[in-house]
């Protein structure tokens, strides 16, 4: 049974709930008052203020679909901002990425540059080490020299002390003859014995002096043939040893042989792919050897025209040519890069290579090892082709453009751009006949003088047409040839005496006889 509280408690709790509820019934009734209201009003009026609140709505709402198409609008300019966005910050991050290769690249190389930098200075440091290392050597070759010098000035006194002697004894030996002659002339056989005694004398001193004997060249006076020889020019003419047949060489990349007797052409030579600036024959007359412009030098067989070799090496144009009059097969040529090249006919291989500091326009052999240049500094010099070193060099000209050697192999002839032709004693190298003529003057590039055989006549082209042939015998007396309507580049003697051949320009060769 339930006690007395729990029913007192139930009791109240019974009358909390019914306060509440009627407090809500209250609450609730307040709340739906204003419907109750409206519901009450009339129709008419209900009717309108629908109305109102409907056109209210609907311009609310147009207003909302304009708001809403702005907003579109600008959602697709911020969509097509943030794609522009985004592709920029691609390119950026690409970029960063570009810069960050090329920041670790030039990190790299300024590590190989350190380094280089280092080992370069090392090597600085080698040379100069080293070039103190020569400088004592140096200064103790320059010493030696000194001593030599002091040597050799002892040894020429004492030269000269004995050359005293022998004067003196030669003194003496001349007055011996002296008297000799006056008791001959007593006993009526002076003259001939004086007679005999010159001639004697004479053979001695030129047989002593290295003089060779040749039969005089007549002077030419008449131009017997004129050859249309070559397309663009013919800059190099030679004869054919202990013959009379011509060789020449032109622009057209041709050598061709002639009989200057008819100027009829015997053979024409083909295979170069340059210009002929020089060409030699050999001693044997087997070969002729052509220098082009090509960088090459061209050899053919004489008979036959074949072209046996053509010779390279060297790095610009061969401008000069020539054989050894004593060597079968051997060929020396000059080239504007500075070298001189030897050549070994019977292989077609370079033997040798001589280094000259200055270009060398022309060269031609003296002896069997020794060649004569000359260059582009003024300078003549003289080679020892089996040792490659120069022997020794004159000053003859602002610049060589020519060298040319005597049959007898006594004389060098170079001309310059000074418009002088000089003659060398090969002995000293001293000046013994210098050649020049108003008229006279050296083609530009050069041109090609010669001697004649018996070395006392010198012939020589210029840029007027004329030549011009001094005579050494007649106090440097001027025969002057007319005929060529361009300048004259090339002059050759036949070795017999009988002939001058003279090119031009034009590509004209005139027979001189």
């Amino acid at each position: 049974m339930r006690t007395s509280e729990e029913t007192e408690k139930g009791t109240l709790a019974i009358k909390r709930a019914l306060r509440a509820l009627r407090r809500r019934h209250l609450v609730e009734e307040g709340a739906h008052a204003p419907a109750i209201d409206a519901l009450s009003k009339p129709f008419a009026t209900q009717s309108f203020e629908w109305k109102e609140k409907a056109e209210k709505l609907e311009m609310e709402l147009q207003q909302c679909y304009k708001a809403q198409s702005r907003m579109s609008e600008q959602l697709v300019v911020e969509v097509a901002e943030c794609r522009n966005l985004k592709s920029l910050l691609q390119e950026k991050e690409s970029l960063i990425t570009e810069l960050q290769n090329n920041f670790y690249q030039t990190s790299e190389e300024n590590t190989q540059l350190k380094e280089d930098l280092q080992e370069k200075t090392r090597a600085v440091d080698l040379l100069i080490a080293e070039n103190q290392s020569l400088k004592s050597q140096f200064e103790d070759a320059l010493a030696k020299l000194r001593a030599a010098e002091s040597e050799n000035k002892n040894l020429i006194d004492r030269w000269m002390l004995e050359k005293m002697k022998d004067a003196e004894r030669l003194n003496e030996a001349n007055a011996m003859y002296e008297e000799m002659l006056l008791k001959l002339r007593a006993a009526g056989i002076g003259d001939i014995q004086q007679n005999a005694q010159k001639q004697a004398d004479g053979m001695i001193r030129r047989a002593e002096a290295g003089y060779l004997d040749f039969n005089d060249s007549p002077l030419p006076s008449v131009c017997k043939v004129t050859i249309q020889a070559h397309q663009g020019g013919c800059g190099s003419l030679a004869f054919q040893h202990n013959s009379d047949r011509l060789v020449s060489g032109g622009q057209d990349r041709t050598v061709k042989i002639w009989d200057p007797q008819t100027g009829a052409l015997i053979s024409s030579l083909q295979g170069s792919v340059g210009s002929i600036l020089d060409l030699t024959v050999t001693n044997e007359n087997r070969s002729v050897v052509a220098a082009c412009s090509s960088n090459n030098l061209c050899v053919w067989e004489v008979n036959g025209g074949r072209l046996r070799h053509t010779l390279t090496g060297h790095v610009n144009k061969v401008c000069s040519v020539d054989a050894s009059r004593v060597a079968a097969f051997t060929v020396a040529s000059a080239s504007l890069d500075h070298t001189i090249k030897l050549w070994d006919l019977n292989t077609g291989y370079c033997v040798n290579t001589i280094m000259s500091s200055s270009n060398c326009n022309s060269l031609a052999f003296v002896d069997r090892d020794t060649v004569c240049s000359g260059h582009v500094d003024g300078n003549l010099r003289l080679w020892d082709i089996r040792r490659g070193k120069c022997t020794s060099q004159v000053a003859a000209h602002p610049q060589v453009t020519s060298v040319c050697v005597s049959k007898s192999g006594n004389f060098i002839l170079t001309s310059g751009k000074d418009n002088v032709h000089n003659l060398f004693d090969i002995r000293t190298l001293e000046v013994c006949g210098t050649f020049r003529a108003s008229g006279n003057q050296v083609v530009t590039g050069g041109s090609r003088p010669c001697i004649s055989p018996d070395g006392n006549s010198i012939a020589a082209g210029s840029s007027d047409g004329n030549i011009h042939i001094w005579s050494r015998v007649r106090d440097g007396a001027v025969t002057v040839l007319e005929g060529h309507s361009s300048a004259v580049l090339s002059c050759t003697w036949s070795e017999r005496g009988t002939f001058v051949a003279s090119a031009d320009k034009n590509g004209n060769i005139y027979i001189w006889t």
